[in-house]
């Protein structure tokens, strides 16, 4: 074949994005380059973000999914398929057959150098992603590539998210009658959610204050501490990337192992996610188990506070595969992965067990995190945002550029 897939015009198809209008902008930049745009709705909200633009409705069971999405592919002779995370039900339908018919995937998720940037990447992302998990291939890269650009800047906004939310979830309230079979990726229903973050936001307000006082007199303090930052029960990461059922296992194998193996002088942070919902009570259940362990004064829980300070100090971070990581990582702390996420490299992470990294906790190696950080941002990162208005202008515009050409970043490099 004489022309190049850059220059040939391709068929995208759209699955479910970020509720949000990221998707939509993607794929009017696509159309206006002159390639052909699908999309398949799974839900109600995906109509409504979608509209007015057409697409195709799947409203049977997910059993029935692999054979419509064969149908669609061939049908329209799709060359490229757009999702966002790659671990939801309908997602892995796609991804599971896709390369048999000749579809590349291409999938969008967080950054993992957040805020100002997202993640796209080929094939899969986070444990699936096709990053090489071998240090010396970082080191080769990384040197051989230029310094990543200053970013736009923009602010992420959490209202923002919240109110594309609540939206996706209102226009949400007809699935049962326009998609009866639909269930969505995560088990909590939207009104238990929106009022758990209404309580647990109006709880921080009063104890913001006394856990700043907590923080500052801890970071003044001589004492070492090490740092269990939380993630979200409902999190990807977790659910399908960990061999944890939930974070509240997580706490219970970190304190343990934290009462029978550190150093007895050190302290033990364990600092909640910020969009953590609060149905789990984190404080009375680390409070008995610290009780039961006989640690209690040397546990300390807080929902707030600056993590980049606390990670500046630390002894040590344990974390299971959490982006956090690479915070830590770039400021230099210890650091232990109890799962595999990109970052877990030798020279980065601590590769013993959890019982030996309290006592031996060698320093990640700058040059080598100079590289990697490099190589990722080159490879998988683009300039924007998931749900901010110019964040999702600016995501869209470097997606589309990323999405035309032959090979993606990654590709490239390998």
């Amino acid at each position: 074949m004489s022309q190049s897939l850059s220059a040939q015009k391709r068929a995208f198809l759209f699955l479910q994005g970020p509720c949000s209008l990221l998707f939509p902008r993607i794929a009017d930049r696509l159309r206006n380059h002159g390639h052909a745009v699908h999309k398949i709705n799974f839900n109600s909200g995906d109509v409504a973000y979608w509209t007015p633009r057409k697409a195709l409705w799947f409203r049977d069971k997910l059993s029935e999914l692999p054979e419509f999405l064969e149908s669609v592919w061939l049908k329209h002779g799709i060359s490229d398929q757009i999702l966002f995370g790659d671990c939801r039900p309908v997602h892995k339908a796609a991804a599971l057959r896709a390369e048999q018919f000749g579809v590349r995937s291409y999938v969008f998720d967080g950054g993992y150098f957040r805020p100002l940037w997202i993640t796209l990447e080929r094939e899969g992302v986070n444990g699936h992603s096709l990053l090489p998990r071998d240090p010396d291939w970082f080191w080769k890269t990384g040197k051989r590539l230029p310094e990543p650009s200053a970013p736009q800047l923009f602010q992420p906004s959490f209202t923002t998210q919240a109110a594309h939310d609540v939206l996706y979830h209102l226009a949400g309230l007809s699935n049962p009658i326009l998609f009866p079979h639909y269930k969505k990726h995560v088990s909590i229903m939207a009104p238990i959610e929106y009022a758990a973050y209404l309580k647990r936001f109006s709880l921080l307000k009063l104890c913001k204050h006394k856990e700043a006082q907590i923080i500052s007199t801890l970071l003044s303090d001589k004492t070492p501490f090490f740092l269990l930052p939380l993630q979200l029960n409902s999190d990807a990461q977790i659910i399908n990337h960990s061999h944890f059922e939930n974070m509240s296992e997580v706490v219970e194998f970190v304190m343990r192992s934290f009462a029978n193996h550190a150093p007895k002088n050190a302290r033990l942070v364990i600092k909640n996610h910020p969009l953590d919902m609060g149905l789990v009570n984190y404080q009375k259940n680390i409070a008995l188990l610290a009780q039961a362990l006989d640690i209690a004064e040397r546990i300390i829980y807080i929902e707030s506070g600056n993590i980049s300070a606390l990670l500046a100090q630390a002894a040590g971070t344990v974390t299971v595969n959490s982006t956090s990581g690479s915070a830590a990582l770039e400021l230099g702390c210890p650091i232990i992965a109890l799962a595999d996420p990109i970052y877990n490299l030798p020279g980065l992470t601590f590769q013993g067990s959890l019982d030996d990294f309290w006592t031996v906790r060698p320093k990640p190696d700058p040059e080598l995190f100079h590289c990697f950080r490099k190589t990722v941002m080159y490879a998988t990162q683009i300039n924007g945002s998931l749900y901010c208005d110019y964040g999702t202008k600016l995501a869209a515009e470097n997606a589309a550029r990323v999405l035309e050409v032959e090979k993606s970043p990654l590709e490239e490099l390998l």
